[in-house]
């Protein structure tokens, strides 16, 4: 054999070796992720409330999302995927539903951009008779410094690389989020791509005697009748809003959420119930709803090519004043 024809023949042999190896590879991934789903499904029905005996299988709702293969992606009423300008749905027939735009300002999202038209401001309608009268000039003030031109855009907290609350967050629409079960902390952790936001409910009845105010405030929850309960109090009011118009709130809110798939599977539906007496004459009650999307987890660092660029003066993104460690 001629040392060209030799190392032809390595060569090929390389190639078939580097293809083997390859086809190896992603076999032993395609079994990690049967045993990583396999092993969040399992440790969700025996673990998720801290015992197996406490609460039936019927109970807990299948939706725990696996980060290697998929997550949930909000949509709209009409089941395409949800854009700006796409806030809550609206609640249950009877109920007393979210705050919307101001009439002399109708809102144009992503969705609605065309020959003509672009994307508007979100205005908040502060002249909504559910709003106190602190809650309604805080909101006529944010609203004062877009349509003046002071800001260029209102604040939307994710978009700043702030953390969106509860329930602001859940309107978050680029990114997915997950349902991880934690059985060290007896509790599920819903997980979003975005920044690796974390929020964390803990599955018990009852809050801690004293709450300190926080971004995500203190989740307690259960499961019942197939839904995820979760109850939240402790939520601080620095640059917290429940939408996009900003709608403000006390630290008094109380939120309640109600998750639960739909009958064929497909899809995640939540009704948020709002209660605050310093903010708001009665309850609010607000729907969102989301799909599964088949996409691996992806790290997303938001404050990562997020400047003023257009000088719009836009609200500053958060900085640590002192270190972590």
């Amino acid at each position: 054999m001629s040392l060209l024809e030799l190392a032809m023949t390595l060569r090929e042999s390389n190639r078939i070796m580097s293809l083997f190896a390859g086809i190896m590879s992603a076999a032993r991934l395609r079994n990690a992720q049967r045993i990583g789903a396999f092993a969040i499904s399992t440790c969700i029905a025996v673990c998720a409330d801290g015992s197996a005996l406490a609460q039936t299988s019927e109970d807990v709702p299948a939706f725990i999302s696996n980060p290697s293969t998929w997550g949930w992606v909000r949509i709209r009423a009409d089941g395409r995927n949800a854009l700006y300008g796409d806030g809550w749905l609206d609640p249950p027939a009877g109920l007393r539903g979210p705050i919307r735009n101001h009439p002399d300002y109708p809102l144009q999202g992503n969705a609605d951009r065309g020959l003509g038209r672009q994307v508007t401001p979100a205005i908040g309608d502060f002249t909504d008779p559910i709003l106190k009268r602190w809650a309604a000039e805080q909101m006529r003030l944010s609203n004062e410094d877009v349509l003046s031109g002071k800001r260029g855009m209102p604040f939307l907290a994710t978009s700043r690389c702030y953390p969106g609350s509860v329930p602001g967050q859940l309107l978050w629409t680029t990114e997915p989020f997950f349902f991880i079960p934690s059985p060290k902390t007896n509790g599920v952790y819903m997980l979003w791509e975005r920044d690796s936001l974390t929020r964390r409910i803990y599955m018990t009845d009852q809050h801690s005697e004293n709450v300190k105010p926080s971004w995500f405030g203190e989740s307690i929850g259960r499961y019942e009748h197939g839904e995820l309960v979760i109850d939240t109090i402790g939520l601080s009011t620095q640059m917290s809003f429940l939408d996009m118009y900003r709608t403000p709130h006390s630290e008094k809110l109380h939120v309640t959420e109600r998750f639960k798939l739909t009958a064929d599977g497909k899809f995640l539906e939540a009704v948020v119930k709002i209660e605050d007496e310093d903010a708001f004459y009665e309850p609010m009650y607000m729907t969102a709803r989301w799909r599964k999307q088949e996409r691996e987890w992806r790290e997303f660092i938001c404050a990562e090519n997020n400047s003023d660029r257009f000088s719009h003066n836009l609200f500053p993104l958060p900085e640590a004043k002192t270190p972590d460690f």
